[in-house]
């Protein structure tokens, strides 16, 4: 049995992940928060977990030594966009020296695959968070070798996990308090908890029949009007206008400039490289929620009751 090592595996990523395949990987956690880390081992008692910090280099080495993972899964970041914006250098300490000590980390005790959990953020981005996705995702890429496959998997929204806007929702409709939307026009790419934990999966395999120093994109995600989202929760909506110079109205995946170097893999999955692709299974226009399906009332209902 294959060991893996999630770090932030206490969060909603990990724990659909460990969910999904507890059952086929030994599973080993490196994460702050207690609290998080107690409520993992009650649900799942054959995780092992470790307390430490990604930014604490010489601790994270530490667990590398006692682990020895086969796979990591790096899913510890800093991810409040408005945070960040007011605090980039905590953001950058976690979001890319905390990354460059997992990259480093795998590379000194050999690791076969370490797969970065990356953002639509890093695509085209307005932000400090984005802006450091898209750093890690390149030096991921850059760090990639035949004995060491380094690769990232691009998220859409995850609904239902710890960060995102429908358990807020449903708190504040709980609390009697109206809905806040900035705009009427806001589009989201999302997909369910359970959905990231088989993209994962997925690009295990990938990586195993194709190498590694890409980033994955789920090639079959569907748009949800966030403002429709809100009304399918609750009526009581109040829109309060764009508060930010970083939001978008619309998310991307793969932009315009990326398209050069994206291949179809399958229906349901594309790959973005370094190396140019000049074969007919090049994908030919960005891909985001201008271009995507739009979810079904009955979709956002099933999304917004999953778990």
């Amino acid at each position: 049995m294959k060991k893996v090592l999630i770090t932030g595996g206490s969060g909603s990523i990990g724990k659909a992940f460990i969910k999904k395949y507890y059952d086929l990987y030994e599973f080993y956690n490196i994460s702050r928060g207690e609290k998080l880390q107690a409520e993992l081992k009650d649900e799942f008692p054959l995780v092992t977990n470790y307390t430490a910090s990604i930014e604490d280099e010489c601790a994270l080495y530490s667990v590398y030594d006692k682990v020895k993972p086969d796979i990591v899964i790096h899913t510890a970041a800093m991810k409040h966009i408005e945070v960040i914006e007011q605090h980039p250098i905590q953001g950058c300490k976690i979001n890319i020296l905390g990354s460059l000590n997992v990259i480093s980390a795998s590379r000194w005790f050999h690791v076969p695959m370490t797969i970065n959990i990356s953002t639509d953020k890093a695509c085209r981005s307005k932000s400090v968070y984005g802006n450091a996705k898209f750093l890690v995702e390149k030096c991921f890429m850059e760090a990639n070798t035949d004995r060491n496959k380094f690769i990232s998997c691009r998220f859409a929204n995850v609904a239902n996990s710890s960060s995102s806007i429908i358990p807020r929702w449903k708190k504040m409709k709980e609390d009697g308090v109206p809905l806040r939307v900035t705009d009427k026009k806001m589009n989201r790419m999302m997909f369910s908890l359970e959905d990231s934990a088989l993209f994962i999966y997925k690009s295990i395999g990938m990586c195993d029949l194709h190498g590694g120093g890409w980033i994955g994109v789920k090639g079959d995600m569907k748009t949800v009007n966030i403002y429709e989202l809100a009304k399918s929760i609750s009526d009581d909506v109040e829109i309060i206008g764009v508060r930010s110079h970083v939001e978008k109205f619309e998310e991307d995946l793969i932009s315009e400039r990326e398209l050069p170097f994206t291949t179809i893999l399958d229906w349901d999955f594309f790959i973005v490289s370094n190396k140019k692709n000049d074969n007919n299974n090049r994908l030919t226009e960005p891909y985001g929620s201008l271009n995507t399906q739009k979810m079904t009332e009955e979709e956002i209902k099933e999304m917004i009751e999953g778990e």
